[in-house]
């Protein structure tokens, strides 16, 4: 049978729902707040959760959005109340919830909940936003001005450089449940039947420079129809109007995609952010049953973290995709994410922190220069033997640099690279 999580505070009404449910057969794990649950849940994968609503930690609907956020929604969940109003519901139904069962709860409406939403709720899909991210200052206010931009346009152009977060920012404005049509990938042209079915959902276009005559014909068809089948555009490009009309664009075309436009972030500026988006690809990757379950160290999260990644947010997500398969651990290390963005390199040197005594104790001239040895040859493993990224790191000019590497002895240590 199912496993399912039943989740609640009151001790009664969780032995209860476990009591029925098990003697229907189904495998129960049950919590009584929002941090067990979080807990069970990725420890048991339930095919079922039943999530009260009122909790004494994080209410029901928070966990819920956090979860349809973090792209772990990959169940069907019935919320429970005995306080809640029709507006709770419904913003629960729109987050992703498949059914609601008030409070007190007969037996018959809980196993017929329960069955429907086993048999017929589809399993929603494993979707990361931005609303995953609400510690990034930087993250946090894109998503408040692409839901701003939402909220008064059905067509929204991402100006992204190369290696953006395109698609994590359009994400964030696809409903749960709701169609994703890349425009990029289709070469049929669309017809006024699939625009009719995807109603509230997102057509979206990674780069316009790369769309095709078809698909070009396909954008300009669907953006004159947004409005009457409910449907969000969001393209992107590195492009401005003038380059794309050069290749061919229709002026009037671009004027329509150009009105409304909103600039992303390169991945550069979003360094600090980079371990948590880290986390939430794996955590996607492996709620969608590509990986197996990893988890990465706070040394590999500092890893990741400090690599430039020059090929931007595809690169983040391939080489977390490439930890995941190839990790031999459940915990990915610091020399996982050494070895496959750096291989050949040698392994970063940890701080020697029994050293600080003996630095302490030199005359000011010989700690700082045993500082500095130690703080270049850090960076020169940690950049591969980049003297260009160790020039950009340590915020050196190359002249100067090359030269405080020879003081310090280190010269023929890197190995120039791009």
């Amino acid at each position: 049978m199912s496993q399912i999580l039943v989740i609640d505070d009151e001790v009664g009404i969780r032995e209860l729902l476990s009591e029925i449910l098990t003697d229907e057969g189904h495998d129960v794990v049950t919590a009584e707040n929002a941090a067990t649950a979080r807990v069970r849940r990725d420890a048991a994968r339930p095919d079922l959760v039943l999530l009260d609503i009122w909790m004494p930690d994080t209410d029901g609907v928070t966990l819920l959005k956090e979860w349809a956020a973090n792209g772990q929604l990959t169940m069907p969940v019935v919320m429970m109340s005995g306080h809640a109003t029709i507006d709770t519901a419904v913003e629960a139904t729109r987050i992703g919830a498949v059914g609601f069962l008030e409070k007190p709860i007969g037996m018959q409406k809980l196993l017929s909940s329960v069955k429907q939403a086993l048999e017929r709720a589809p399993r929603p899909c494993s979707v990361l936003s931005l609303a995953a991210f609400p510690r990034s200052a930087l993250l946090k206010d894109l998503r408040r001005r692409l839901e701003q931009v939402a909220a008064k346009s059905r067509s929204v152009l991402l100006r992204a450089p190369a290696g953006s977060i395109t698609e994590l920012a359009a994400r964030t404005l696809q409903a749960p449940g709701k169609a994703w049509i890349d425009l990029g990938h289709d070469s049929q042209p669309l017809t006024l039947d699939l625009l009719a079915q995807s109603g509230g959902g997102v057509l979206y276009c990674g780069e316009l420079a790369l769309l095709s005559r078809l698909q070009q014909k396909n954008l300009a068809f669907a953006l004159e129809r947004l409005e009457r089948h409910n449907l969000r555009l969001v393209a992107a490009t590195v492009h401005d109007a003038g380059e794309l009309a050069a290749h061919g664009w229709e002026g009037a075309l671009l004027k329509a995609l150009f009105d409304v436009s909103i600039g992303l972030p390169a991945l550069a500026e979003l360094k600090d952010d980079v371990p948590d988006l880290a986390a939430h690809i794996l955590v996607q990757l492996v709620e969608a049953g590509d990986a197996p379950h990893r988890r990465l160290s706070v040394a590999a999260q500092n890893a990741l973290r400090l690599y430039a990644w020059p090929e931007g947010y595809d690169q983040l997500k391939s080489t977390v995709k490439s930890l995941a398969l190839a990790a031999l651990e459940e915990e990915i290390g610091a020399d996982d994410v050494q070895h496959l963005l750096t291989p050949g390199a040698a392994m970063l040197p940890e701080v020697p922190l029994g050293m600080l005594p003996e630095m302490l104790a030199l005359p000011l001239r010989e700690a700082r220069e045993m500082f500095e040895r130690l703080y270049f040859e850090y960076h020169l493993r940690l950049e591969g033997g980049s003297m260009t990224r160790l020039a950009d790191k340590t915020g050196l000019e190359r002249t100067h640099l090359y030269r405080k590497l020879k003081d310090l002895g280190l010269r023929n240590t890197p190995v120039e690279k791009p």
